[in-house]
């Protein structure tokens, strides 16, 4: 049966939500998006993609500055007198006031596996923290911060290789899959007290064992410190696509997209990376010379390593993290860090094209000892 609802979403991850409720037939009677916000190099006032998509719907839309502090905008709201309320990454916490206003309460679609990941940033926070898998919860809202108990939920393993977009992609999927799963389980527990829908539809109480918070993202977060791991490295660069960043010869440089050189992960590498990991999946060590720099200069086009005072190759300072160990034609770059290598695969240099592969390589020109950070 069809229900009167009033959707709360922000950023594009909300659209298939919306769309599901949409296609399911259901009334949307409002959509509750952020203000629109200055973006971009001309600093432009921009709508959120969910107002964009609600007025290609012709759906009524609002935007609260905080609906927290607006009593006119929260009986506006009321006066819809939507079924119930639904939520997905919409960006502020709404008051007791509106969480009180649906009959069939207020239902929160949230890309994590709760408690783990409470906040804004569960998607960057489950890859920058490398878990093996995340996943949707549909939660009734309480007024603290994502602590409701949770009606259903589904899981997703995260690969290696997935980027903070590409796992963004499949959770806001699924999080509109099972929100429309849920919507007849609600409707049929019916009105009355909270704790009576609440109990008759079996919620799972949220335990504060295993709770993480993700906290808001800042610049420093952003910025690759190539002493890290490779896989820490990896984490950083995929957790937070298309943020990670460095320096390239005095250049602000985008890194996209990495693979940990790291043997008990072979498997779970893309072919070139696989191959190279065998190669160089061993971390560097002071009496162990890399490959690269192993080879005669001569043959090999590469700088002279640096000597001792005896003449010998002073081992120590060839492997200073950042550096470029190798230059594989149509792959991209083994880079040193604090441990084993990474090999980069796609990066965007400040006033250039995002690039990979071979374009890459001719985009940055890089030798082996060219050092990034720098």
């Amino acid at each position: 049966m069809a229900m009167k609802i009033l959707f709360w979403g922000t950023p594009a991850y909300a659209i298939p939500s919306l769309d599901a409720l949409v296609a399911a037939g259901h009334h949307v009677v409002g959509v509750v998006t952020q203000p629109d916000r200055r973006r971009g190099r001309g600093k432009a006032l921009q709508p959120s993609p969910v107002k964009v998509r609600a007025l290609e719907l012709g759906l009524p839309v609002f935007t609260p500055e905080r609906i927290r502090r607006e009593p006119e905008c929260q009986a506006q709201l009321a006066a819809l007198g939507a079924d119930l309320d639904v939520v997905v990454a919409f960006g502020q916490i709404l008051p007791p006031e509106v969480l009180a206003h649906p009959p069939l309460g207020c239902w929160n679609g949230h890309g994590s596996l709760l408690p783990r990941w409470r906040g804004a940033g569960p998607i960057q926070w489950c890859l920058l923290e490398g878990d093996a898998e995340t996943g949707v919860g549909i939660m009734a809202m309480e007024e603290g911060l994502d602590t409701g108990p949770v009606l259903l939920e589904r899981r997703l393993p995260i690969g290696l290789l997935e980027n903070a977009e590409h796992l963004g992609q499949r959770l806001s999927q699924l999080t509109a899959e099972l929100l429309i799963e849920s919507l007849p389980l609600i409707e049929a527990a019916g009105t009355g007290p909270e704790a009576q829908r609440l109990q008759r539809l079996g919620v799972r109480t949220q335990s504060e064992e295993g709770m993480t918070y993700a906290r808001m993202l800042t610049k420093d977060d952003l910025q690759i410190d190539w002493v890290s791991s490779a896989l820490t490295l990896h984490r950083q660069v995929m957790g937070l696509y298309p943020g990670a960043v460095s320096q390239w010869r005095g250049k602000r440089l985008k890194l996209l997209a990495t693979e940990p050189l790291v043997q008990r992960l072979r498997d779970q590498l893309s072919e070139p990376g696989a191959a190279l990991c065998d190669r160089w999946s061993q971390p560097p060590t002071t009496d162990q010379r890399p490959a690269v720099l192993q080879a005669d200069p001569s043959q090999a086009g590469l700088p002279e390593a640096p000597k001792t005072q005896s003449g010998a190759p002073d081992p120590a300072s060839e492997m200073v993290p950042g550096t470029v160990l190798a230059v594989e034609q149509g792959v991209g770059l083994v880079i040193a860090t604090g441990g084993c290598p990474v090999l980069l695969l796609a990066a965007q240099l400040e006033g250039k094209a995002p690039a990979a592969g071979q374009s890459l390589l001719q985009q940055l020109g890089a030798q082996p000892g060219d050092c990034f950070g720098v």
